[in-house]
């Protein structure tokens, strides 16, 4: 299993970046995916999760409505859609697949696999 993420970078507040993390190794198509994010001297926040089919979308509070998630089953890839980025969105994002079984996805307990993640910074 490997997870891959790309398309972290430096953007002003109010910028815009998308993530994609690019999986193998297993059939991607059957496992429900999350986000999650790591800032400078903090513990893991979950941002976001999707399941199988693309259809069931969550979002953390601190992320309604400025990110969308989404997932091409066809190129095994998933995304992170970040808009109206603030400097609170600083911080190391990885993504995760979560186990199969009766999972939400928004706890940190509930992934097998990791991506190494890549870095966001938001600031002026």
């Amino acid at each position: 299993v490997q997870l891959v993420e790309s398309g972290g970078g430096m953007v002003q507040p109010g910028g815009s970046l998308r993530l994609s993390c690019a999986a193998s190794g297993f059939t991607f198509s059957s496992y429900d995916m999350s986000w999650v994010r790591q800032a400078p001297g903090k513990g893991p926040e979950w941002v976001s999760a999707i399941y199988t089919g693309g259809g069931s979308t969550y979002y953390a509070d601190s992320v309604k409505g400025r990110f969308t998630i989404s997932r091409d089953n066809t190129k095994n890839t998933l995304y992170l859609q970040m808009n109206s980025l603030k400097p609170e969105d600083t911080a190391l994002y990885y993504c995760a697949r979560i186990k199969m079984g009766d999972y939400v996805g928004n706890q940190l307990n509930e992934y097998d696999y990791w991506g190494q993640g890549t870095q966001v910074t938001v600031s002026s």
